[in-house]
């Protein structure tokens, strides 16, 4: 079934596959992000012009007047692209199997977790080392409390607010503001 595929790894799972996290491109991948956020990490605050180039390095793409405050992990890096005058505050972990899209100006809490990562429902598929990811897009704007987690697959418009600690298993709408676990909008955007 599966094995029959004759793209790679990394192939599979960049198109949202199932794929083994294994394989030359996908190591070499990992190692490459590894040296990178145990550099980025290594930083002190005034080594700005150093942190801007490791990101740039590191991450597929970050705009203008972004800030990561280290230490922060990942899975590639490459897979990650981050808006002009973002704030990512400490210890936040992206598992980038696939896209994670941070529009313009969103500001995200410390520890806030962002998943694209994920595992098959059938037991004999994950026995066997599959997984597959899903993309994750936060619209312009965005405000993620402290702590929240954002599952695989989840949109989250633009102007929207998490509340700390959330986990955020669906869609939020753009403006809307949602809390809890599982995150529930307590607050629509004004209709015009």
């Amino acid at each position: 079934m599966t094995d029959a595929d004759p793209r790679s790894e990394k192939q599979k799972m960049l198109a949202g596959d199932l794929y083994r996290a294994g394989g030359e491109e996908l190591t070499a991948d990992a190692v490459r992000a590894d040296r990178l956020m145990r550099a980025y990490n290594a930083t002190t605050a005034e080594e700005t012009e150093r942190r801007r180039g490791l990101l740039a390095e590191m991450l597929g793409a970050v705009g203008e007047d972004s800030v990561l405050r280290p230490p922060f992990h990942c899975d590639y890096g490459s897979n990650i692209r981050i808006g002009r005058g973002c704030f990512v505050n400490f210890g936040c972990v992206f598992l980038d199997v696939v896209a994670i899209t941070l529009g313009d100006h969103c500001q995200i809490g410390p520890s806030v977790q962002i998943y694209t990562a994920d595992h098959p429902r059938d037991p004999d598929l994950r026995r066997a080392g599959y997984e597959s990811g899903i993309p994750v897009h936060i619209g312009a704007n965005v405000w993620i409390g402290g702590g929240s987690i954002i599952l695989p697959g989840v949109r989250i418009g633009d102007d929207a607010i998490v509340g700390a600690g959330s986990v955020v298993t669906r869609d939020v709408p753009a403006g809307a503001t949602v809390a809890g676990n599982p995150a529930r909008i307590l607050k629509r955007a004004p209709t015009t």
